[in-house]
């Protein structure tokens, strides 16, 4: 019966998706965002390219004011406030 099957593996998708949702939003916008393009670009093209841009990338994160944000709130032990900047 496939649609017992459907609602057996629903429940646990279902968790594990708001799971990840959850986690992922609790990270900084700006971080997510620029990984995600090195992600997708990472699917094709040069790779020595793909490298170059992803050192880029990480310089552009780090300057970013949520990585102040994050260093500060881990070195302070509480939990980060990122605003996407």
């Amino acid at each position: 019966m496939p649609a017992s099957l459907v609602h057996a593996v629903r429940g646990p998708v279902l968790n594990k998706t708001r799971e990840v949702a959850t986690l992922l939003a609790s990270k900084s916008p700006i971080a997510l965002r620029l990984m995600k393009e090195l992600a997708n670009r990472a699917l094709g093209g040069d790779h020595a390219a793909n490298l170059e841009a992803e050192g880029e990338t990480f310089g552009e994160l780090f300057s970013s004011e949520d990585a102040k944000e994050g260093l500060a709130a881990f070195v302070e032990k509480r939990e980060p406030k990122f605003v996407g900047r």
